[in-house]
This record gives structure tokens, sequence and C-alpha cells, in this order.
């Protein structure tokens, strides 16, 4: 039996060999035996670890998802450690979700396309991964109102979900019609539009 660390590092190579396929020829056209070939493992391993190639990619999106999610919790948490607003989280946000769509560009690519879709078997996984990486907002948001940083006007579902798919296309448009443009340059303009139509204009609080 595979020890669980060896499992974890033969799952993560499975990962990224079907984001790499899969964003280059979509899910279809992608064979089992050339995600074995890309990951430099046999087939039967990609079996083993995962039931099928659907089940694979179901994971792989849960995983995914489920580093974003991650790197947004941590980013609210250490500007709250910093001592800063609820809008210095959301910004410190902004710039967590840049850097993950920065590292992992294709995988972002096959979230977006597949949040439209509506006859996969994934997409009930999809949907609960989705909300979860938006409740992280969703709880930064109630706070800024709660705190009176933020008019109780807001609708905080809503303006959460416009934050995370602001980012998401902004990132994407970024590194397919600006690549020339640095992640600081992006954050920055992401910032201004966070200030002017989510924080009423105001100046951020305690940034550099």
């Amino acid at each position: 039996m595979e020890s669980s660390t060896r499992r974890q590092a033969t799952r993560q190579k499975l990962y990224e060999a079907a984001v790499t396929l899969i964003a280059e020829q979509g899910f279809s056209a992608t064979t089992v035996d050339e995600i074995a070939e890309r990951a430099g493992v046999a087939k039967g391993t990609v079996y083993y670890n995962f039931a099928s190639k659907s089940v694979l990619f179901e994971e792989l999106l849960r995983h995914g998802v489920g580093l974003l999610t991650a790197s947004l919790r941590d980013a609210a948490r250490k500007a709250d450690e910093r001592g800063g607003s609820k809008v210095d989280a959301l910004d410190a946000m902004i710039r967590a979700g840049l850097v993950f769509i920065d590292e992992y560009p294709a995988f972002t690519q096959l979230y977006v396309a597949e949040l439209w879709r509506t006859n996969r078997a994934w997409q009930s996984t999809l949907a609960v991964v989705r909300q979860e990486a938006v409740a992280v907002v969703e709880g930064v948001l109630r706070g800024a109102v709660d705190g009176g940083e933020l008019s109780e006007e807001i609708d905080v579902p809503l303006t959460a979900a416009a934050l995370v798919g602001m980012v998401l296309v902004a990132a994407l448009d970024w590194q397919a019609f600006q690549p020339e443009r640095s992640l600081d340059d992006v954050h920055a303009a992401l910032s201004l539009l966070l200030q002017g139509r989510v924080g009423g204009g105001q100046p951020l609080t305690g940034r550099a």
C-alpha cells in the first residue's frame, strides 16, 4: 500500500497532468492514458487513485478551489492580525486571488469554464466548493457591515460573488490580453474599484 504522503504526491502529479492536458485539448479529448503518461505513472496508478477520469476531474476541481479558499482565508486572517480594517482584508483577499490565479492559470481557466456548464457529473460538487470560497468573502463583508465600514444596504451574498467573479475574470483578461502588466499593477486597479464601488469611495486604511 502507498503511504499517505506518497499517495498525496502521486495525486498531485495526476492533478497537474490532468489540468494541463484538459486546458490544452478539452475534457472529452483527454484520455486516461495521456494523463498517466504526462504524470509519468502507469495507467493503473490513475485508477488506483481515482475510479474514473470524471472522478479525477471532480477531485481536481475540489482540490483547486480548496487551495483558493485557504489562500483567501489566510489573507483575511493576516490582515486582521495586522490590525487592518475589514476592507483591508477584502483588499488582501483580492491580491491573494490574483496570486493564486497567476500561479495556477490553467486551473483557473478550467474552473471558470466549468462554472457555466450544466450537464457535468461534477456540477453539484463544483457548486459546493464555489460556495465555500464565496462564503469566506461573505464573512468578511458581513464583518464590515456589522462594524460600520460598509453600508447595511449591501447585498452581502451577491457582492461576495461579484468580488470573486471580478478577480477571476480580471485576472484571466490580464493574462490573455494584458500580460505586460504586473501583478502589483492589476491589484492596484482592482483596489481602486473596491474603494469606489464597495467602500463608498473611502480610502483603504492601514495600507502601506
